[in-house]
């Protein structure tokens, strides 16, 4: 009896864990179709409210690793000075995965649609940090 009470117990808690993962992964999703029209619409910075505001954010992109949150805005905002040389983008998620109740793992591609349409791949290190889930690792090529 006291077996079958254990095998209950790990279930139900297992189901418990399974739900809120698929909470946790649907809200880092919907932040990042949020991410999408803020760029969208040509607004960087709303795009960047979802990455970590710390000097400890890694964005890792072709020239390199780039630390923190103001130089990564400040290296969009260089590369994308207006809506115009912008143009559209979409993320196409290829896998979502939590690894613990505080982190999300995100493998997806992007693409920009502009006069000469360039895209490429992606991994997100999401974290919930003080109870909101922001990006602290972008490897983006």
């Amino acid at each position: 009896m006291q077996k079958q009470i254990l095998l209950l117990f790990v279930f139900c808690s297992s189901l418990a864990y399974a739900q809120t993962k698929s909470k946790d992964i649907q809200t880092v999703l919907h932040q990042m179709n949020v991410q999408e029209e803020a760029w969208n619409e040509g607004k960087i910075t709303e795009f960047m409210n979802y990455y970590w505001k710390s000097d400890s954010l890694k964005f890792i992109g072709k020239k390199g690793i780039t630390y923190g949150w103001q130089q990564t805005l400040d290296n969009y905002l260089k590369s994308y000075p207006d809506k115009s040389v912008m143009g559209t983008l979409k993320f196409v998620i290829k896998e979502a995965t939590q690894l613990s109740p505080e982190s999300i793992y995100i493998i997806g591609s992007w693409e920009l649609q502009k006069e000469k349409p360039v895209g490429g791949y992606f991994t997100l290190l999401w974290k919930k940090i003080e109870g909101k889930w922001v990006i602290v690792s972008d490897h983006t090529s």
